[in-house]
């Protein structure tokens, strides 16, 4: 009787512990902008499968790749909101509601992929995330990147004069518009999916874009000079609903931070093995290719800076220090 009572009793603990993981299971959703194949996206799904692991498959991830929820403001939006749980999202976007993040894009910050995944991964930069619960309304969790920013462009660009007028796609945020603007050039704001047809009808002049989608979505078709610039970094941040995150216990909060941090810092170490083979794959294409510095842009960097030491300043000092002490 002793023994029936014992698994009685071991029976409905094992219940009990089931109907709580159940009680506890999500079905999250994590919005991207970037295409099923992009770094990005993969890193998204590796997220997924291993949160659906270390719960035992109490948790699971729908990834929503190529702005199938909007377009990155909107998922910032509803993030806020909590309609969204997750997403992988640029800081470029965050700046825009978190105006110190701007300082991210100093243009020459970082030397190469390598030092901007040292910046990326260091105490100062992963102090500012500490500020995205009360000024934006989520949590962030660890930081990724694309490429360093190159110009593939059309015409005589032998320094940035080159540039005056051309109409360029650049991703929609302050930092890049007043670049740009800084150049003479015409910042072209345009979401991602409209860029080759908009390139291969002359609707803009040239593009500010990274290596891996320069090669990987056959931008260098439709145009004829590379400029290898490495003129930004270009983070990506893990971003967690504040709304999400206040109601999951403290333990899957900590094993949704270590996984989704994990993921997102390993596209560092991706960018920095492919950054470099896949510009020397565009080199190969035979457009022209230039290999430019800081001198190639004038005083718009000087220009650039003046304005941002006004919004950022603090931070932009903090992280160039920072990017010094790491050189």
């Amino acid at each position: 009787m002793k023994h029936i009572n014992a698994l009685m009793a071991s029976a409905a603990m094992a219940i009990a512990g089931v109907a709580a993981s159940q009680a506890g299971a999500e079905e999250f959703r994590l919005g991207l902008i970037t295409p099923p194949p992009h770094v990005w996206t993969l890193a998204a799904q590796d997220f997924g499968e291993a949160l659906s692991e270390a719960s035992g498959g109490a948790h699971t991830v729908t990834v929503f790749p190529a702005r199938q929820l909007g377009n990155e403001a909107e998922m910032l939006q509803q993030l806020q909101t909590g309609a969204l749980d997750m997403a992988f999202m640029t800081v470029a976007e965050v700046s825009n509601r978190a105006e110190e993040f701007g300082a991210f894009y100093a243009p020459y910050l970082t030397n190469d992929i390598a030092h901007a995944a040292a910046l990326l991964r260091s105490d100062t930069a992963r102090a500012m995330l500490d500020t995205l619960p009360a000024a934006v309304g989520v949590v962030g969790l660890g930081y990724g990147s694309a490429g360093m920013r190159q110009i593939l462009t059309n015409g005589d660009v032998a320094d940035a004069s080159g540039l005056e007028g051309q109409k360029i796609r650049i991703t929609p945020f302050q930092a890049n518009l007043d670049f740009y603007n800084a150049l003479g050039a015409a910042p072209t704001p345009m979401p991602l999916p409209a860029v080759f047809d908009a390139l291969a009808n002359g609707q803009v002049d040239g593009i500010d874009m990274d290596a891996e989608l320069i090669w990987g979505l056959n931008y260098y078709e439709h145009a004829d000079t590379m400029i290898e610039t490495n003129h930004m970094m270009f983070p990506m941040v893990a971003l967690v609903s504040g709304r999400v995150w206040a109601g999951l216990s403290a333990e899957d909060q900590a094993m949704i931070s270590e996984l989704m941090a994990a993921a997102v810092d390993s596209t560092l170490d991706t960018y920095t093995e492919r950054d470099g083979p896949w510009l020397e794959q565009i080199r190969g294409t035979g457009i022209t290719y230039i290999e430019a510095g800081p001198e190639f842009f004038g005083d718009a960097i000087t220009v650039w800076e003046a304005t941002w030491i006004d919004r950022a300043g603090d931070t932009l000092t903090a992280l160039r220090a920072a990017a010094a002490e790491l050189e």
